[in-house]
């Protein structure tokens, strides 16, 4: 039996109580995701999984196990497909950018934050900013190591009449800019509605070809001397480190037809320099929603060197 074969057993196994789908059907899916688009087979699995997890309202013994979900804290969430049970404060509420998404936004409790995503169809009552919930029979899911949790037709909200502290899973590192990783600079996205994966060669692994939309970002290395810290910028903080905006960029590139001038712009910009970097986690990486430059230490001259032989 093939790779994909067995993937394909195990998840019409998963859900043939539920959906009319067929092993066949499953093992097209992950083809298609695999050989056409180049989705590693892990990923191509999460990828139907999530697929067949909205389009079906699952009952949480079957997705369970039969155990049901447990009830869990925010930091405890480390893997996706589990389900499980929340008590959280509505932290935040954002635009939602799809028809099919009802509500989206940061939900949190004593040990950190979580993005959250309600599904229209779902038809659950409306989650209001500030209010504090018990939230059951969520499902977590996982992209680039950053986790949230989503509400579907069999979750619960129950509101409680109690507040509670969110904690603050903000991180704070410093060190030498001393890398700027591929992936870095002039980049294109995904235009599709909530989905805001970089394209390869135009190529979105969720959709296919598509036009894309440009972005700016830098996933850049911090060394403080003893370890080292993965840090992504993201378009505002990238022009607020780099002074390139993203229209300056656009014009960097079609000026020299390659995008790669404008990633390289930005190394000779930062490549070296001391910043102090704060914000969230997200799997490896630390978001830098705050940035600060530090003065340049005695050894200046060596960071440098260290920077530019990477």
């Amino acid at each position: 039996m093939t790779d994909l074969r067995q993937h394909a057993d195990e998840i019409h196994e998963q859900f043939s109580d539920t959906l009319d789908v067929s092993v066949d059907e499953i093992e097209d899916r992950l083809e298609t995701l695999v050989s056409e688009y180049r989705v590693p087979l892990e990923e191509a699995r999460r990828s139907v999984v999530s697929t067949y997890l909205d389009e079906a309202g699952m009952e949480r013994d079957q997705l369970a196990g039969g155990g049901g979900s447990e009830a869990a804290n925010v930091e405890d969430i480390d893997a996706p497909e589990e389900w499980l049970d929340l008590t959280v404060k509505v932290v935040e509420l954002w635009e939602p950018r799809a028809d099919s998404i009802a509500q989206v936004g940061l939900v949190g409790d004593e040990t950190g934050r979580i993005k959250f995503t309600k599904w229209a169809k779902s038809d659950l009552p409306e989650l209001e900013e500030g209010a504090v919930y018990r939230l059951g029979n969520l499902v977590t899911d996982e992209y680039e190591g950053s986790f949230s949790v989503k509400l579907n037709s069999t979750t619960t909200i129950e509101e409680l009449d109690e507040d509670i502290e969110v904690g603050d899973d903000s991180t704070e590192v410093e060190g030498a800019l001393v890398d700027i990783q591929s992936g870095s600079g002039l980049i294109k996205r995904c235009p599709e509605e909530d989905c805001t994966r970089v394209l390869q060669n135009g190529r979105c692994s969720e959709h296919g070809d598509v036009e894309g939309e440009f972005d700016l970002r830098i996933k850049g290395v911090l060394d403080d001397g003893t370890d080292v810290h993965e840090v992504i910028f993201n378009q505002e903080s990238t022009e607020a480190l780099t002074g390139i905006t993203l229209d300056a960029a656009q014009e960097m590139a079609m000026d020299a037809l390659d995008t790669e001038v404008v990633v390289e712009e930005m190394r000779d910009t930062v490549l070296g320099r001391y910043y102090r970097v704060a914000g969230p986690t997200l799997g490896r990486y630390v978001l830098a929603n705050d940035i600060e430059t530090l003065d340049e230490p005695a050894d200046a001259e060596s960071v440098l060197i260290k920077a530019r032989s990477l």
